[in-house]
């Protein structure tokens, strides 16, 4: 959980040492297991990692956007994106990463008390947007780009609509919990992205 898996444009202020950036980003990322957002202080989290608050707020201006760098390098070094050769191989290993990542565990629970806590506050709406969804989904966007690139997608394929069909329902049900999420629910949301992809082709070619 380094500092390489937070977005360069998420960096601010005086630089700090990878160790000390390390234990703050450990610090806070368990803090938000064990209790929540709205339950921690910076003043918790530095003591925690070990470190002067000062050295917090030479990074991050506000708890929100410690908290979600934090969470969200964590959240992406436990699921590596890799390169099967197709879009089909890449969606099914990533949503079926995703799936372990948060189904069941303390992640999960972490990742739908955070979507929660947005919800009452623009501006922590804003750093979730900035500091979580941004690099995620950049990160993401790069199995669309790539089937671009192999030709198993139109030129002008809609990367951020397919990316909302491909994690939309798995994220719906993660926050309702109305049905169950499983292995075989990521295969029938990986066939319907790929329907879709072949719908906005105008060859109409089956691919993938």
């Amino acid at each position: 959980m380094g500092a390489s898996a937070i977005p360069e444009t998420a960096r601010r202020g005086r630089p700090l040492s990878e160790r000390t950036e390390n234990a703050i980003l450990g610090a806070t990322a368990a803090l938000l297991d064990e209790k929540g957002l709205s339950e921690i202080t910076m003043e918790e989290i530095a003591a925690t990692a070990g470190v002067g608050k000062a050295s917090l707020y030479r990074r991050w201006p506000s708890k929100g956007t410690l908290a979600f760098d934090a969470f969200g390098a964590r959240f992406l070094s436990r699921q590596p994106l890799v390169d099967t050769g197709s879009l089909r191989g890449d969606l099914t290993a990533a949503l079926r990463a995703w799936l372990r990542t948060v189904h069941n565990t303390r992640t999960g629970r972490t990742l739908r008390g955070l979507i929660a806590e947005v919800q009452r506050d623009d501006a922590l709406a804003s750093a979730w947007n900035e500091r979580f969804l941004t690099p995620v989904r950049a990160r993401h966007r790069v199995m669309i780009e790539r089937a671009v690139a192999r030709g198993e997608l139109p030129h002008d394929a809609d990367s951020d609509l397919l990316l909302d069909l491909a994690y939309g329902p798995l994220y719906h049900r993660l926050l309702h919990g109305h049905l169950p999420l499983t292995v075989g629910f990521v295969d029938d949301v990986v066939a319907a992205v790929m329907a879709a992809g072949r719908a906005g082709d105008p060859a109409g070619a089956p691919r993938g």
